[in-house]
């Protein structure tokens, strides 16, 4: 695959701004399975039959562990699904475009640590683990499988499947985890940060226009 692995690759989650109050008072990120039998306030963004697909995908790498059973992450910003949102896809039940989403960033190696001495599996893909055939590694050493390329050019056509490319872990990821909230402009950096100013812990939140369209 082209591209050199990142000496510290990162991970991004992306959510409605109005789901980080939630996010920081329980402490995680949930799974879509588990937010099933939760309650949670804030807008859903994703598409509902993928979301249902991905609750019967299982992983290659852990049968028994299905996608949805998983917290996903891409290996870039700017992703497709972003795209989908900003220019308001028909296939999308969501239309408030790009703007209120903010990126939840995290390291992967931090986070595979913190996995393991919790014994929560993981896993990442090299496409869209949505979809109905996508091939996964449990083995880090195996990260140059991943197209790095992909996860930087600003024009992903030819390489769309790759760019969809995903780091999942099981049931759950640890809000202290998150290094980072990268957001669309200052309006919703101050937003962001006033959503989770009564946490205990607040990552640093920051304006990263270019990882949006």
């Amino acid at each position: 695959m082209p591209g050199i692995v990142p000496t510290q690759p990162k991970i991004y989650h992306i959510v409605h701004v109005d789901k980080l109050a939630s996010i920081a008072a329980d402490g995680c990120l949930w799974s879509d399975v588990v937010l099933d039998s939760k309650a949670v306030p804030g807008t859903v963004i994703g598409m509902n039959h993928i979301k249902e697909r991905r609750k019967t995908n299982a992983l290659p790498s852990h049968p028994a562990l299905h996608v949805g059973e998983c917290v996903p992450f891409y290996f870039g910003p700017r992703s497709v699904m972003l795209y989908m949102m900003y220019v308001k896809s028909a296939e999308l039940a969501y239309k408030g475009g790009q703007e209120p989403i903010v990126h939840l960033v995290a390291d992967l190696h931090a986070t595979v640590a913190w996995a393991n001495a919790q014994g929560k599996r993981w896993a990442f893909t090299l496409s869209n683990a949505g979809s109905h055939y996508f091939e996964d590694r449990t083995d880090l050493t195996q990260l140059g499988d991943v197209n790095w390329d992909a996860m930087t050019t600003k024009y992903w056509s030819s390489c769309r499947d790759a760019k969809q490319a995903e780091f999942l872990i099981e049931d759950q990821f640890p809000w202290e985890l998150v290094e980072e909230i990268g957001v669309c402009n200052d309006v919703k950096r101050q937003q962001a940060a006033q959503a989770i100013a009564n946490a205990a812990y607040r990552p640093s939140v920051q304006t990263r226009s270019t990882w949006y369209y």
